[in-house]
């Protein structure tokens, strides 16, 4: 496929025109960066095409400058606003996966690629699931592969012929033009491919048939729901997969690998990714020190799910801290020992961290939301998407004072700390509010053996109790004390060994 169709020079010079930004950074992810140089001579050639076509009707258009952006601070599948505001840059160009996720500042312009894909093999292995009892059929796919799925449906028409007609859906794409996001709660304004204009509140369930995921979107049929349906997934097996088995753990799902032209079938693997986060949300409910980690600076939404974070740990009796890195790895998470879990609020698609070479688990905003709600019992359902929890109702604080807490971790019964029942007003609205509270939280009472003693419940608690603080610097007052002549030369030997060796 050559570099004009592949990254779509020609729509992409007509978006740039018609809305005559003049400063437009280019995203490339790290695999495509060895094309950037080709699609930007592309890309100028014909922009300079299309300013010399309407030179008759604007004579004084300046020329658009174009910057090429890599190596971004966190996934690479979102937007890089933050990047783009440094060139001053007044539109994106993102280049490959993406996860769709809406921005705050900047319009953005998609180009997904096209991955090449064996249609007719691709129609068989579909029509071996959907023809023989004619069970529903609900096609997803990567968007590196929507440019085939138009003539996917027709092959599969043809191949059904007109008495046959399986119920199969096919997903379709929100949009490859997304508008900045109009306020916190409505996710963002995008024009879809057809020209219109859809307002898109959520990324999950957007009405009562209307479902969306990592930038696909689908209407079910009246009367069913999402468990009535086989997914036949067209891709690779992504992040954005990942999303699809966790959001959808209760369907049938199966996968089309377009690049071995064979079908997955087994996703044991991936459905014990949820029995871990399980195992995660039982573990973040012993946490007394508790990270944020802020894993998108562009996503519209994040500071308010970041706020909703902080309001519920704090509830729930524990120490927040909100930590700003780019993107996590144990090294860097290893300079925060007291932090006992780490909640990373990014996109859908970066959310899951494989935190076993970490020393403190990394969970997601909705399994914090089920650890830290005290009372609050997982169906199942699962939410990658945090966008999805903004608009859900506040937590309550409820009393639960007289009742401890069975901690299958550790065993034992532990106390959760109550909001309601400690300090005065004037405590909770001083500085050492936090402090205060969480003396209480996790206390040793008459059996030891039935409750556990909780740890540190702060940095600075934490600190206290390590060996090594740091260099003790004394200020006592005292007079500096003498200095002395250390030794000098080389470690081969030092200056008063060679004088000993003379003397013998």
């Amino acid at each position: 496929m050559d570099l004009e169709s592949n990254y779509e020079i020609a729509p992409t010079a007509e978006f740039i025109q018609s809305n005559k930004f003049t400063r437009v950074a280019l995203q490339f992810p790290d695999e495509l960066l060895k094309d950037a140089v080709r699609v930007v001579s592309a890309l100028r050639a014909k922009l300079r095409t299309l300013r010399e076509s309407n030179a008759e009707q604007n004579d004084d258009a300046p020329e658009v400058g174009l910057f090429v952006m890599a190596d971004t601070a966190y996934g690479s599948c979102c937007v890089d606003e933050v990047g783009a505001s440094h060139v001053d840059a007044d539109a994106v160009v993102h280049y490959g996966h993406t996860c769709l996720s809406p921005t705050t500042t900047l319009p953005a312009f998609f180009v997904f690629g096209k991955t090449s894909i064996s249609v007719p093999d691709c129609v068989k292995n579909l029509s071996h699931y959907a023809l023989p009892n004619g069970r529903r059929v609900l096609v997803l796919f990567g968007l590196d592969y929507a440019h085939s799925i138009q003539n996917i449906r027709e092959k599969f028409a043809e191949v059904c012929g007109a008495e046959s007609k399986p119920e199969v859906q096919y997903a379709n794409v929100i949009c490859s033009v997304m508008n900045p996001s109009k306020g916190c709660k409505v996710s963002n304004e995008v024009q879809g491919t057809s020209g219109s204009l859809t307002d898109n509140n959520s990324f999950g369930t957007l009405s009562a048939n209307t479902y969306s995921i990592g930038g696909l979107v689908w209407k079910l049929a009246e009367g069913h729901k999402m468990d009535d349906y086989l997914l036949f997934w067209i891709g690779s097996n992504n992040s954005a997969f990942a999303n699809i088995v966790l959001t959808y753990n209760g369907c049938e799902i199966v996968r089309y690998d377009a690049s071995e032209c064979s079908m997955v079938t087994d996703l044991s693997q991936q459905r014990k990714i949820l029995k871990r986060r399980y195992y995660l949300m039982e573990k973040a409910k012993d946490a007394n020190i508790v990270g944020i980690l802020v894993g998108t600076l562009g996503v519209a939404g994040y500071l308010n799910m970041i706020h909703q974070m902080k309001v519920l740990i704090t509830g729930a009796g524990k120490k927040v801290y909100t930590l700003v890195m780019g993107r996590p790895n144990p090294a860097k998470l290893a300079n925060f020992p007291e932090c006992d879990i780490f909640i990373y609020v990014s996109c859908a698609q970066t959310a899951l961290l494989d935190s076993k070479e970490y020393l403190a688990p990394v969970i997601t905003p909705f399994e914090a939301m089920l650890a830290f709600n005290r009372g609050c019992q997982w169906t199942g359902e699962y939410v990658m998407e945090f966008r999805g929890l903004i608009n859900s109702s506040p937590v309550e604080s409820r009393n639960f004072s007289e009742e401890a807490r069975f901690s299958f971790l550790q065993g034992g019964y532990v106390e959760d700390f109550d909001p309601q029942g400690n300090g005065t007003e004037e405590d909770k609205e001083g500085a050492l509010a936090l402090a205060n509270a969480t003396e209480k939280v996790l206390q040793l009472r008459d059996n030891p053996n039935s409750i556990v003693k909780g740890t540190a419940k702060s940095g600075a608690e934490f600190l206290a109790t390590r060996s090594y603080q740091g260099l003790d610097i004394h200020y006592d007052g005292s007079l500096p004390e003498p200095y002395f002549i250390g030794r000098s030369g080389r470690a081969a030997g030092y200056e008063d060994e060679k004088n000993g060796h003379e003397k013998s």
